[in-house]
Order: C-alpha cells, then structure tokens, then sequence
C-alpha cells in the first residue's frame, strides 16, 4: 500500500486541475503490466470528463460498471466522483445506495451528499445526515446553509450560520458570510444585515471585494439602497460584479434613468452588464429601448446567450412585437447550432402572447426535449389568448407524458382557473395539489388565494391561507388583495396588523386599497406610518398616491407628492410621471400634463395612453389622433387601452368617419377585438353625431351581450336626439342589468322632458315612487389646507356647519337686498353670483372662511357625481332675484374641464334657441372672455315666471359637452343679472 500511494496522490493532483496530457505521461512512466494503475487514471478522466459534461444516466451507469469491474470500488475518491455525477443525473436512490454501500467516507463523502440532496430538494435528508457527521469542515456547514437558501428557507440557513458561529472547532470562510448574506437580504431583514456588515469588518473581511459585494447585494434587497451605495462609492476599484450590482439597485429604487446611467460610465462592459441592463428595460416595460439595447450589445461584438434571447423573447411577447420576434428567430436559427430547451420555451410564449398559436406548435414540436417550463409557456400563451379550455386541454395531455409536474405548472394552470365559470375545475386542481404534495409550496398556495379570491370567494381564499404550513409576504399581501376586492376594509387592516416582516409592496397595497374605497385620510396616514417605520418608499408608492389625487381632483396635495417623489429620486421614473399625467389631465391641467409627457425620456405605452386619454377627457381629439400617429412613428404597438382613448377622443370631438375608421383598423392591422368599452364609444360617437340606427345595428351585431356601458351610450344619445323609444329600450336593458335604478329612471325623464312629453316624465316618477326607488344624494367636496371637506344635500354632520349657514344665510340675504344691482362699472362686476348646488354654494362659503382671503369671485369648487354620466345643470327654486316672464338672464358659463368659458343670456320662458352670447369686452379681473363656445345648457331654460333664481341646480344625462363618469371638473355658473322684461 506504500509503494501505490505516491502515484495515486499524483494522478489525483493532475486530475484535479483537468491537466490528462502530463497525466497520460506520467502513466506511460508506470509498469505497463500495473492495470490497475492504467484504469485508476482512465477512470478519473473518464469521470471528469463526465461530470464536466454533464453526463447522461447511461454514461453514469457505464462509468459505475467499469468501477467495480477494475477492482477501485474501494476508492473513496472515485466513489465520490460517482455520488457527484449521480445526483447531477438526478439519480438520488442510486446515490444513496453508493453511499450506503461504501466502507469508508471522509468529510467530502458526506459534503457530496449534503450538496446534492440540497440541490435535490431533499432538505431534510440532507439535515440527517449533516447531524451524524462525525467531523464537519467550512464545506460541510457552506453546503447545509445553500441547500436551505434554495430551497427557500432562508431563516433556517441563517440558524445553520448562527451554529457554525458558536462552533468554534470550525472555521467561518467567506462564502459562509456570502451565503448568510443571501439569506439576510431574501428576508429584507436590515437590521441583521447592519449586523453582518459590522462582523465581517470585525474580523477583517470587509475589505474583500467578494464580501463587499455580497454587503452590496444584502442592503440592495433589504430595500437599503442608500447604504449599498455607500459600500460602492469606498471599493477603490470595483469590479464587473459591483457595477452589475448598483445597476440592479438602482433600477429597483430609483428608476430605470439612474441605472442607464451607472451603465453607460462603466470603464468596461461584460455579457452579464448587457443581460442586466437588457433585462431591467424588459421587465420595466419599456419594449423599444429593450431592442435598441439588444442591437447595439450585437454591433460592440458581445454574442448573446440564452438568457439574453430570453429577454428579448419575452419584451417581443410583452408587446406583441410579432415581426422583430421573428426576425430574432431566424437569426438564432443561423447563430445557434443547437436551440437549448430556454429559448424554445421562449419562441413559444412569444408567439403565443403575439396571437399566433400556430408559430407556438410549430416552436413546440420543433424542440428535441419539453420539459415542464416548454409545457407552461404554452399553456400560459394559450390562456392569455383567452382560450382557457384549450389550455385545460393541453395540461391534460402533458399528465398523459413523463414530464414531473412541478410548482410552475400549477401556478399558471390556476390562473386559468381565476374565473367564475373555470372555479370547478380550480378546486379539482387544489384537490390534486394536495394529493401530489404541493400544497406546501408557497407560489403553489399564492396561487391558491388569487385564484378564489378572483372568482369572489374570499372564504375559500382565506382557508387555503390558513392551511399554508409556510406563508411569505406575498401570501399575506393576497390576502389583503382579497379582502381589499370585496370591500372588507376592516379584515384586510386586521390582517396587515398580524403580519410580520412588511415590505413596501405591502404597504403598497393597503395605500391603494384605503384610496380606492375612498378613505384618502387613511392612505395618507399610512404613508407616513411607513416613512416612520423606515420603510423607504417606491416608485408604486408614489403612483398609487398621485393616482389617488387624480381621482380626487386634490392638485394641490398631488403637486406636493410630486415634489416628495422628486426628493426621493423618482421624479423620472416613468411609472410616477403616467400618473403625473393622469392627474394633471383630471383636473384640467392638460398643458401641465403635456409638458411632463414631452419631459420623459424613455415612454413606454402607458405613456403614450396616459396622454391620449387626457386629452381625450379635456375634449381634444385631433391631438388625440396626431399623439396616436406620432406613437405609431415611433414604433410602439398600440393595445386594446390606446385605442379606448382614440375612440373617446373621436367620441367628444364629433370625429365620426376617423373613429369608424380606427374602430375597423383596430382588429384589421393589429388583432386587437373589440371588448365592451370599445363598442361603449362608438356607440356614443354614433350618438351624438345623431345616428341612433347605427348605434342600434352596432349594438346587435355585437358578438357578446352588450353591458351597461353601451346601453349607457345609446340613452344618453337618446336624450340628445329625443329618441325616446329607443330609451326606453336603453334602459329595460339597464334594469336587467341590476344598474343603479334611480339613475336609469331619471335618464328616461330627461329624456321625456326633452322631447315636450310631461306626461312620460310624470308617469316615470310615479313609477319610481310606487317602487320606492330613492335618487341616490349627491356629494362634492373641496380641499382646504391638505384636508379635503364633503358635502351632501342637506348637510348637518360638518363639525363646522352651524359657521357654514350663518356665512351662507348672510350673502344670500345680500341677494335678497341687491336684486339686480350687480351693474358693470369700470373697475368690473362688483359681486358675481354663483349659481350651482346647495353643496357647491356650502363648499365654496367654507373655502372662504378657511382661507380668509377677500375675493370678488368665489372659488372654483371641484365636483364628482357617481352617476352614468354629467352634462346640464338645470335652475332650481333659489334664494335669488325673480325670474319674471320676459326677463333677461345673464350667466357667465364658465366649465374648467371641457375649457368653455363665455358669457351668454336668454329669456326667461322663451323657447331653446332664442338666446344670443354677449359680446363683453374684456375685463381686468378676467371674468369675461369672447372666446367662442357652445351653447349654454339648454336644461336652464326650465327658468319659469315667478321663480327665484340662484338656488341650487340638478344633474341632466349624457350628451353633448359629456363629462364622463368618475371625472373631476371645475364648474361655475355665475348669475350676473337678472333684468326686468323691456317694457312695450
């Protein structure tokens, strides 16, 4: 035994360091007659050879025979070469049964088994064995920490580290520390990563730069950008990996502008550089820039790799970009010699997401090897298509074929299920989840939750939560989605209070959740509770709050979280600059809005829509129609939303023969159907322009039953046209629909009133009295010093109200006393009344006395009305001067969201049509402009003799000058005068 340990110590140094030339040399040296000298080293290459390649379980099997067949089954060091290419075959059994077989095993015996049962997902095996080590090394204790963090159990990993800490007979090496790192920062624990930092510079370590990257990528998902930056800025030449890094960081907390910009002052670029900074402009959804990154990556000679292909594959599908997806196919077909399984199962989501299913079986059928992601991806195009029971059908097929169903799968598959009518076929597959043993998968029971709290049945989400024997934030954070979608706000509270281990998506979610159900105040309490708890907020942070001043028409507090936004780096982000627009445009400010649109670098779709439908509502199709060309000029591909707001332009500008034709082209140049908010605004195009039978045909050649959208559309057209048996038509179909009552009914009155018929208008309210249909009460609200103040008709709950109607009583009492006093002079009006609801007028006397800033004109007020639609303001029994026959009235009509401002008068009694606009010079104080506009609402020529105006006003329905549902507007009507009739 001697004499044979000095060449086996050298054949195993040489073929340690893959150098087989001075190998075979040294055995050519040997006795030729020592076989079992020639067969130790041919093994060895044999085995390293295998392992290098990733050899088959023929060749493993092979290999094995040869090894007991040349008498070296005693070698531990061959037999761990055999444990190691076993579990690389995924041959687990045949490993344990070398492993129990074998006489003698050293430390790297039980470090090879422990590394792949680790890597098996046999965690617990692998534990066992780790206990009954006699001996442990850093291998050994590095190895039990990776297999918990990828099996996803970061916290027992940190446990493995904590005990190798206390275990003095061990030694702690770096990648211990990097591997507790990883853990660390999964867990978004920042107060233990403060913790490693300081124990690495402790004991020395802190100035490697692999540690210092490590520290780098644990404050990154800690959510700790500032301090990883700081760690940045000390190394004093950081490598590839640290740049890598700090563009990732970047990216995630300050935008996709600061990590460009890291990227471009890179002294030098890697593959890895490329794919980062490729795979950031993908997932962040911005589909050119994703391209022009790929192309110029190819031009400065870097050769792509799978994972670059499978970025731009899934950009290509993301944005049904058909054409650049298949040129990238062909040039990989000429490239590649051999399409791995990675960017076949890309081609297949990319084809399927483009639409074309059959391109995706081609892609399928031609791939030597599917496993379970190549089934996924087609099963998840299929279903995005809307082809829910072909994808049903496919995962069936894929049970009948050796293919191990994994976790994936099954989340993709129950997304299918996430609809009401597919709920049947959901429970069966939780059935089988449990059956296989995958209810124990975390995606597997997030995946559970969505899908029945999709279907409504929050019940069952909340058990399937409940049975989860492990649950992460994203399980809790679903759970909150479900409650927050049927509105119990108060157990999605109760569940955020039980939660540990927030993160700013959760937070997100509960910002969101209290501003979409209307309690602004709690959202924003909630967002400064989490800058209290440190938590750093997001670019989603601020979009959700800028969205919920845009809904609530709150431009001043909006103005102040844009600059908060802007404090926190995400001022360019492009995901807070859509919302920028969104709210800019809601309140009017439409320039405003075009200049932040014309401000972002990098637009993604959203972009470009955000902006059409702002000047969709502000009434500006032709801009609506030259942004859509531009958008198209620049090589973006236009959705299903693009053209909503195309359509909706068309819809308020009159644009009939243009919104026909994008209404065809839509389908014809790029696949997209018609969904019901697209057949709603050519309904209401054809409305207005007057085409009641075009609307009709449209309607019942509609290939799904027609919503309350639609039906919306033509009796608000109906009103315009005095139509009213296609009204009553409208609104059966409303009723059936379940469709607020009240609203409907009120539509069919107006329609009545505006054909001369009293008498359907009188037996529609006797039908809404009989049935006790009640008007849902309107509200209005106004902003004061960051606190936004609601009013209702009638209101008495403001702590303030008895103060609100004393200042109300005393001017109208000045309206009393004045009459029609209020004469031109030349320094202006001298009080300009204003004529609009009872809450209006309230809001407007409590803005006045909150601000305590004299003023001729009261404030505009913002309104909202949850209604089908808004359009006149009919003169209600006011306070204000009589209204005799004959008299003239003279308002000032001023409407902030359609930007009508223009005085006019017309005679009290005196049939539609007799009133003229005023030809008023202009004044200093701005009330008055000559500017041309529409007519004023016809509805105010319900003013009869006798009345007293200025009062309150009512709500007309859909028409012309339509503001639609859940929009936001600024609305004065101001009474100037009320003049006697001219005397005969």
């Amino acid at each position: 035994m001697i004499t044979k340990l000095p060449w086996r110590l050298i054949i195993y140094q040489f073929s340690r360091s893959h150098q087989f030339l001075p190998l075979r040399s040294f055995s050519n040296q040997q006795n030729p007659a020592s076989a079992q000298q020639s067969s130790y080293m041919r093994l060895t290459q044999s085995f390293y050879r295998a392992i290098k390649e990733r050899g088959s379980i023929p060749i493993a099997q092979k290999l094995h025979g040869q090894l007991i067949s040349s008498g070296l089954d005693f070698s531990v060091f061959l037999q761990n070469h055999l444990l190691n290419m076993y579990f690389n075959c995924g041959l687990i059994n045949d490993a344990f049964r070398v492993f129990a077989e074998m006489g003698f095993r050293n430390v790297v015996t039980y470090n090879t088994m422990i590394s792949g049962l680790g890597s098996m997902g046999r965690i617990r095996d692998a534990k066992e064995l780790f206990d009954e080590m006699p001996d442990k090394d850093s291998i050994s204790w590095n190895s039990m920490m990776s297999g918990y963090f990828r099996n996803g159990k970061p916290e027992e990993a940190l446990g493995v580290f904590i005990s190798l800490i206390r275990d003095f007979t061990s030694f702690t090496n770096l990648l211990s520390f990097s591997c507790a790192m990883k853990a660390c920062g999964a867990l978004g624990y920042i107060k233990l990563a403060f913790q490693l930092h300081g124990l690495v510079e402790k004991i020395n370590f802190g100035n490697d730069t692999s540690i210092e990257t490590s520290i780098m990528d644990m404050y990154i998902k800690c959510d700790a950008a500032s301090y990883a930056e700081l760690v940045f800025l000390r190394i004093p030449n950081p490598n590839l990996f640290c740049f890598n890094s700090m563009i990732y960081g970047y990216s995630k907390f300050y935008g996709v502008g600061k990590a460009l910009n890291m990227f471009n002052q890179m002294p030098e670029r890697d593959s890895v550089s490329w794919n980062t900074m490729i795979s950031i402009l993908s997932r962040r959804g911005f589909g050119v820039p994703t391209l022009t990154m790929f192309v110029e990556m190819w031009t400065q000679g870097f050769r792509p790799n799978s994972k670059t292909y499978a970025c731009v594959l899934s950009t290509c599908a993301t944005f049904c970009y058909l054409e650049w997806g298949t040129h990238l196919h062909a040039r990989i077909v000429r490239t590649e010699s051999i399409i791995d399984v990675y960017v076949g199962n890309g081609l297949i989501d990319m084809y399927a997401k483009c639409g074309n299913l059959e391109f995706a079986r081609r892609a399928f059928n031609s791939l030597t090897e599917h496993n379970s992601v190549t089934w996924t991806s087609l099963i998840g195009g299929v279903a995005q298509c809307g082809l829910e029971g072909e994808a049903l059908v496919l995962f069936n097929q894929m049970r009948k074929v050796p293919v191990a169903l994994d976790e994936f799968t099954l989340t993709t598959v129950l997304k299918v299920c996430s609809f009401p009518n597919n709920i049947s076929v959901g429970k069966q597959l939780h059935a089988l989840t449990i059956k296989a043993g995958m209810d124990s998968f975390v995606s597997v029971g997030n995946a559970l939750i969505k899908m029945y709290s999709k279907c409504g049945d929050c019940q069952e989400a909340n058990y399937a939560f409940e049975m989860m024997s492990v649950s992460n934030i994203i399980s809790w954070t679903s759970m909150i989605t479900a409650f927050s979608q049927v509105g119990d706000v108060e157990k999605a509270q109760a569940c955020f209070d039980e939660m540990l281990g927030r993160n700013v998506i959760t937070w997100n979610s509960m910002i969101s959740m209290y501003l979409q159900h209307g309690f602004w105040e709690r959202g924003l309490k909630f967002y400064l509770q989490m800058q209290k708890e440190c938590i750093i907020p997001d670019d989603a942070t601020f979009a959700t709050l800028i969205s919920g001043c845009a809904d609530l028409a709150m431009l001043k507090l909006g103005t102040q979280i844009i600059a908060q936004a802007e404090k926190f780096g995400f001022g360019s982000d492009v995901s807070v600059a859509n919302s920028v627009i969104t709210m800019y445009s809601k309140c009017g400010q439409i320039e405003n809005a075009r200049k932040v649109f014309d401000s972002i670098s990098m637009k993604d779709l959203v972009s470009w829509n955000s902006m059409m439908s702002g000047y969709a509502q502000n009434g500006q199709g032709r801009i609506v129609i030259e942004i859509f060309q531009n958008m198209l000029k620049m090589g973006y591909t236009p959705d299903s939303i693009s053209y909503v707001s195309l359509l909706s332009g068309c819809s308020y500008s009159g644009l009939v023969t243009e919104g026909k034709h994008y209404f065809e082209s839509m389908t014809k140049d790029y696949g997209i159907l018609p969904a019901h908010e697209h057949f709603a605004c050519m309904v209401d195009l054809l409305g207005r322009a007057g085409l009641l039978e075009q609307a009709k045909d449209l309607i019942d050649e509609m290939p799904f039953k027609p919503n309350a959208d639609v039906w919306g559309a033509l009796l608000g057209a109906c009103k315009i046209h005095c139509n009213p048996k296609l009204a009553e038509l409208a609104v059966r179909n409303l009723l059936e629909l379940n469709v607020d009552k009240s609203g409907s009914y009120m539509l069919l009155a107006h329609v009545y009133s505006e054909c001369g018929k009293l008498e359907g208008v009188a037996n529609v309210r006797k039908l809404m009295r009989e049935k006790r249909i009640q008007m849902n009460p309107s509200c209005s609200w106004i902003e004061v010093n960051n606190r936004v103040h609601i009013f209702t008709v009638d209101e008495a709950n403001h702590p303030q109200i008895n103060d609100i109607y004393a200042i109300l009583d005393d001017i109208h009492n000045k309206i009393e006393d004045t009459r029609s006093c209020c004469a031109v002079s030349s320094t202006g009006f001298q009080w300009p009344w204003l004529l609009t609801v009872n809450q209006l007028q309230i809001a407007s006397k409590f803005s006045g006395k909150q601000t305590q800033e004299p003023s001729k004109q009261l404030p505009s007020i913002a309104t909202s009305r949850r209604s089908d639609g808004l359009k006149y303001y009919d003169v209600v029994e006011g306070k204000g001067p009589v209204a005799e026959k004959g008299s003239t009235v003279q308002v000032h009509f001023d409407c902030i969201y359609r930007a009508i401002t223009a005085p006019y008068e017309f005679k009290v009694g005196a049939p539609p049509g007799k009133e003229r606009k005023q030809e008023f010079v202009d004044k200093p104080n701005g009330l008055f402009s000559t500017q041309a506009g529409p007519k004023p609402p016809a509805a105010m020529y319900s003013v009869t003799e006798g009345m007293k105006v200025g009062g309150k006003a009512g709500y007309g329905q859909k028409g012309m000058n339509e503001i639609p549902p859940g929009s936001t507007f600024e609305l004065n009507i101001e009474l100037l005068q009320v003049l006697p009739p001219e005397e005969k």
